[in-house]
Formats: C-alpha cells, sequence, structure tokens
C-alpha cells in the first residue's frame, strides 16, 4: 500500500468516526431537548423518558431540526404554553452543546 493510500484510509476512517459522533450528539440533544420539553409539559419519570423518545423519533422525518421544533413548538402550544421557535432554537443549541460535552467525558 502506497503512503497516499494508507493516507486516504486514515482520512475514510476519520470521517467515519465524525460522522458517528455527530449521529450521537445529534440523538443526545433530541433526547435531552426532549426531556426539557417533558418538563414544560409536566412529564417526570417514565413519562418524560417516552416523550424524550418520541422527539428522538420525530427527527427522522426529514433533514435538519425542523421536524423536532415542530413536533415539540406544536406539543407545546397543545398544552397551553406556546412558546416562539427563537427559543426553541436557542435550547436546541444550548442542549447540543451539551451533548457534545457528555460525549467528549465519556457520560
Amino acid at each position: 500500500m502506497t503512503a497516499f493510500d494508507e493516507r486516504k484510509d486514515a482520512f475514510e476512517k476519520k470521517f467515519a468516526h465524525d460522522e458517528e459522533l455527530r449521529f450521537k450528539a445529534t440523538a443526545r440533544r433530541n433526547k435531552l431537548f426532549g426531556l426539557w420539553a417533558a418538563g414544560q409539559l409536566g412529564k417526570s419519570g417514565a413519562d418524560a423518558e417516552a416523550y424524550a423518545k418520541s422527539v428522538v423519533l420525530a427527527d427522522f422525518e426529514e433533514a435538519g431540526d425542523a421536524d423536532v421544533i415542530r413536533k415539540v413548538k406544536a406539543d407545546l402550544e397543545a398544552a397551553g404554553k406556546p412558546v416562539q421557535e427563537s427559543e426553541l432554537t436557542r435550547i436546541l443549541s444550548e442542549q447540543m452543546q451539551r451533548a457534545a460535552e457528555e460525549i467528549k467525558t465519556g457520560l
């Protein structure tokens, strides 16, 4: 194997690893966001965990974060707790930072 091939393989492995970490961080972020929303909805324990799981699953509807935000926004509005989309986007961003830190520290 040439040095070029070895380097190419190393880049491919790094790309695959980075994508796996990104997927894990996004799933964790969505769970944390779902737990936050569950708290806003007055859910706790198993109900909160189930709701958080539904938020994680909502992310598979379409690419991007719009599906997750749309679900949480609709659920909060249905519960009489309207919130601006910009606020949800900010909270989602904060949860991504938290998720990334948790993954880095091995939590």
